[in-house]
C-alpha cells in the first residue's frame, strides 16, 4: 500500500462536509418565500464537466452541465442545459422555459414542473409517494423531534453501539475486502455518491414495479430481497468509510515520521467510527455528515463489488 495523499483525504472530507450548507436562510427580498435552501448554482455561461451531486440542498443549472445532475433531500431547477440525467430524491424538479435535458428525468418524493418551451429528450418518471423506508436507507435528519432531545440522543448512542458490532463482524469475516472498499472511498468519493443515488433510484423503481404488477407471492419476496441487498450495501459501505476516515487521519498525523506503522484495520475503523459518531451528536450538521458518508460508502461498496475488485491504497 502506498502513502495516502492529503489531497485525497481533503476530497473525502469535503464530500462529507458539503452538506453543511444545506441550512435555510431568510430571503432578503420578496415576500413569497420566507426561507430557502442555499443552493448549488451553475451560473449562466458556466460549464460543469463532471456530475453535480447535492445532499440536503437545491441545485440550480443556468449554464451547461455536461454530466448527470442529482439532488437528495433537495430540488433541481434547470433553465440551461443538462447533457446527462436529472434526478431528485425527496425534492422537486422544475424545468424553465428554454431548459434542455438530453438524458432522462427521475423525480421520487416530489413533483415535476415543466414550463412551455422546455425539452426532455429521454423519459420522465415521477413518483411523489416514495416509501419512507428507502429514504431512511441513507439515515437523513430525524424528523418530528428536536435533534438534541433525549430520545434522539439515546437512539443515536444505541445506533453507534450497533455500528461497532457490525464493524467488528465485517473485519472478522472479510478484513481485506473491507480495506479494498475503503480505498475506493478515497479514490472516487464524488463518483461513489452519484452511483449510490442512482442505485437507490433503481431499487425504488424496481420495488414500485414489483409492488404494482407482481402478485403478492412473487412481489413481496422480491422486494424483501432488494431491501436486504440495500441494507448489506449500506452496512458494508459505512464500515468502509469508518476505516477510510480513521486510516487517512492516522497517515496525515504521521507525515514525516518514517517509523510510522499504519494502524490495524479494526483500530483505524474504530477511530473513524469515533470521529463520525461524535460528529453525529452535533445537531443538524451531524445528521447531514452521516448521510453523506453513507451515500459515499454505498457507492464504494458497489464499485468494488463488496471488496472483490478495485485498487488498494
Amino acid at each position: 500500500m502506498g502513502s495516502l495523499s492529503a489531497g485525497r483525504l481533503a476530497a473525502v472530507l469535503v464530500a462529507v462536509l458539503l452538506v453543511v450548507w444545506s441550512l435555510r436562510t431568510e430571503a432578503a427580498q420578496g415576500a413569497s418565500v420566507a426561507h430557502e435552501k442555499v443552493a448549488m448554482v451553475l451560473e449562466e455561461g458556466a460549464v460543469a464537466r463532471g456530475a453535480m451531486v447535492a445532499l440536503g440542498r437545491d441545485i440550480v443549472v443556468a449554464g451547461e452541465a455536461r454530466d448527470d445532475v442529482a439532488a437528495i433531500s433537495g430540488s433541481v431547477r434547470v433553465s440551461g442545459t443538462v447533457r446527462g440525467n436529472v434526478l431528485a430524491l425527496g425534492g422537486d424538479v422544475a424545468l424553465g422555459a428554454g431548459a434542455q435535458v438530453e438524458g432522462e428525468v427521475f423525480v421520487f418524493g416530489g413533483t415535476l414542473e415543466a414550463a412551455p418551451g422546455s425539452y426532455v429528450q429521454g423519459r420522465t418518471v415521477t413518483y411523489s409517494d416514495v416509501p419512507g423506508s428507502w429514504l431512511a436507507l441513507i439515515e437523513g435528519p430525524v424528523m418530528g423531534l428536536h435533534p438534541a432531545s433525549p430520545t434522539v440522543l439515546a437512539a443515536k448512542a444505541a445506533l453507534l453501539c450497533g455500528w461497532a458490532v457490525v464493524m467488528l463482524l465485517i473485519f472478522a469475516v472479510a478484513p481485506r475486502e473491507a480495506v479494498v472498499t475503503s480505498a475506493a472511498v478515497f479514490t472516487r468519493p464524488f463518483a461513489n455518491a452519484f452511483v449510490a443515488l442512482g442505485t437507490i433510484l433503481a431499487l425504488v423503481l424496481v420495488s414500485l414495479l414489483l409492488a404494482s404488477f407482481a402478485g403478492p407471492m412473487v412481489g413481496v419476496p422480491m422486494v424483501l430481497v432488494l431491501v436486504l441487498v440495500a441494507v448489506l450495501l449500506k452496512l458494508w459501505g459505512q464500515v468502509a468509510v469508518f476505516h477510510a476516515v480513521g486510516a487517512g487521519l492516522s497517515r496525515l498525523a504521521a507525515r514525516g515520521r518514517p517509523a510510522f506503522a499504519p494502524p490495524q484495520p479494526v483500530a483505524a475503523a474504530s477511530l473513524g467510527l469515533l470521529i463520525l459518531g461524535l460528529l453525529r451528536f452535533v445537531p443538524y450538521l451531524g445528521s447531514w455528515v452521516w448521510m453523506a458518508a453513507t451515500v459515499i460508502g454505498i457507492g464504494a461498496a458497489l464499485f468494488t463489488k463488496l471488496g472483490r475488485e478495485g485498487a488498494e491504497f
